[in-house]
């Protein structure tokens, strides 16, 4: 079996606010909008994430709440900048960049759906 696709979703209360998060900080672009999901994809990485709202009824009740015991992985070039524009446009900032011991500088936000998102660089060997 292959697996051709993958994109994780999101549910959110906030579609607006949760898009316009996922575009000022790491450029995703709209492949796909409607009212009640979005589909954004990178235009370099062509990586892809779903945002959908919370109470639309493809959602089973029991998941249109807060995420938990998840998060989302960004590697990016420059978490300095995501940091510096997090901070410009008022985003939860849980945790500011700091060198991991696995070899890459670590940025923890908290999107508007209140998914945790850790954005992390490489640091130079």
């Amino acid at each position: 079996m292959s697996v051709d696709r993958l994109m994780t979703t999101l549910c959110t209360h906030n579609l607006l606010a949760s898009k316009t998060f996922y575009q000022e900080l790491f450029g995703f672009e709209i492949g796909f909008e409607s009212e009640w999901f979005i589909q954004l994809i990178h235009p370099k990485s062509k990586v892809e994430l779903g945002l959908i709202v919370a109470g639309h009824e493809l959602v089973p009740p029991r998941y249109q709440g807060a995420a938990s015991g998840l998060f989302v992985t960004l590697v990016v070039e420059d978490v300095e900048g995501v940091f510096k524009t997090a901070e410009q446009h008022n985003y939860v900032v849980l945790q500011t960049p700091e060198p991991t011991f696995y070899g890459q500088k670590r940025l923890l936000l908290e999107d508007p759906a209140g998914v945790l998102v850790d954005v992390s660089t490489p640091l130079p060997i």
